[in-house]
């Protein structure tokens, strides 16, 4: 394995914002500090770049096994070392879902072997059905760290208190797809002046908020851990807020097309831009920055959810899901970084830090005896975003055109250079 010196870099984490040198040997941080003195088989210079711990981005579809021409579990990782994303926790509505143990134990063994840390979340109930719930202790045994009905909501308060207070027991936390079913009744954007503009069913926020405010109430009820999926409505943001201030060991996330778009993009019928829950209203977009902001949301995530070119094609029949690996961080310098909204140190806390604290696992920090987990970017460097040229199997990006301010150049895990950005890009 290589000795790398990264010379002259910005190294930030929890625990530092600071130029120096970084000694990577034997897989791991060996030293940080300043013109560190060492043998090595190679050097890079960092001036001009900014070294931060890999991402951790606890909301990704691999769609392995099952639905591979969309994505498997090389293509995503690779997708997800070309956006600085170093671990990932994946979606367990696969086909078949991820209710077996030891369907569990064969994908997390071929994970292993691509470069990145990825975990997988069990189903809550078996078959997503919602009638049943899984037998969670042997799936945590089976490897596990999260429990999840990703795509489907659980449908009733009561099944929902049951796994919860199953869940707690088993020690792991619960992932919460938040929606009712009966309310979005085929809707296929958000419901307003967008969607009865273009004459297509719409998806009323009511579905959102009110699964989000019952599944908070059954987390405050048991006790039990519960993260709130892909927040998109400033009343679910509030709900969150007011569950975190009555002492409920509550989380939630969001991704960033919620705070950068509105559904105005609808306008355009293409199914790119159609993703679940739906792009808002400008005024939902500020509730969601508000939330980052204040600390009510958690963490950034992308939601990835690969679909064919052939699959997105019809607007009105397409899936929903967009893909967004490869652009999460620069999507975020671009809003708050360069905005001076956030610091650098409080994105490494969104997207690294808490996601880990979440799912339990140690947090990531460029200290001596830490894993060589980390990215390198350019912070400055502009660049457009060309589906063409992203590294996951689908190119179904709400992005697709964008310029923005920030871009990995390089990404390490285990010390290794995994990736390496063009010189174009």
């Amino acid at each position: 394995m290589e000795t790398v010196l990264i010379r002259n870099v910005r190294a930030v984490d929890s625990l530092r914002d600071a130029v120096c040198d970084i000694l990577i040997r034997d897989g791991k941080i060996a030293a940080i500090g300043e013109d560190i003195a060492a043998e090595t088989d190679r050097e890079i210079d960092g001036t001009g770049l900014t070294a931060m711990p890999g991402l951790f981005d606890m909301h990704v579809h691999f769609r392995d096994p099952g639905q591979t021409h969309k994505e498997d579990v090389n293509t995503g990782t690779a997708a997800a070392l070309a956006g600085g994303v170093t671990g990932v926790l994946c979606m367990p509505n696969t086909t078949p879902p991820m209710d077996n143990p030891e369907q569990v134990r064969e994908f997390l063994a071929r994970a292993a072997k691509t470069g990145v840390d990825v975990h997988q979340a069990g189903t809550l109930t078996v078959g997503l059905k919602g009638e049943t719930l899984a037998d969670y202790k042997a799936l945590k045994e089976a490897g596990v760290t999260a429990l999840s009905d990703d795509g489907k909501p659980v449908p009733t308060a009561e099944m929902m208190e049951k796994a919860l207070a199953k869940a707690k027991e088993a020690g792991l936390p619960v992932v919460s797809h938040c929606e009712d079913l009966a309310i979005i009744d085929g809707g296929i954007i958000n419901k307003g002046a967008v969607s009865e503009a273009l004459g297509v069913k719409g998806m009323d926020r009511r579905s959102e908020d009110s699964i989000t405010e019952r599944d908070l109430q059954a987390a405050l009820k048991t006790g039990a851990q519960l993260h709130i999926c892909h927040v998109s409505t400033r009343g679910s943001t509030d709900a969150v807020r007011k569950a975190k201030a009555a002492g409920g060991n509550v989380t939630c996330e969001t991704a960033p097309h919620y705070f950068l778009l509105t559904d105005e993009l609808l306008r355009k019928r293409d199914a790119d831009y159609r993703m679940n829950p739906p792009l808002r209203t400008p005024d939902d977009v500020e509730a969601i920055k508000e939330g980052i902001l204040d600390g009510t949301i958690d963490c950034i995530i992308t939601d990835h959810a690969p679909h064919s070119a052939a699959e997105k094609a019809n607007f009105e029949t397409a899936p929903n899901g967009v893909v967004g690996l490869e652009t999460s961080l620069a999507a975020t310098l671009t809003a708050f970084y360069h905005t001076g909204l956030l610091t650098l140190q409080d994105i490494v806390r969104l997207m690294s830090d808490n996601p880990r604290k979440i799912l339990h696992l140690p947090v990531r920090t460029l200290s001596p005896g830490e894993p060589a987990d980390l990215l390198l970017a350019d912070l400055n460097r502009k660049w457009t975003v060309d589906p063409d040229k992203l590294h996951s199997r689908s190119h179904n990006t709400v992005f697709k055109g964008m310029t923005f301010t920030g871009n990995v150049r390089m990404t390490l895990t285990g010390g290794i250079i995994r990736y390496t950005a063009a010189p174009e890009n």
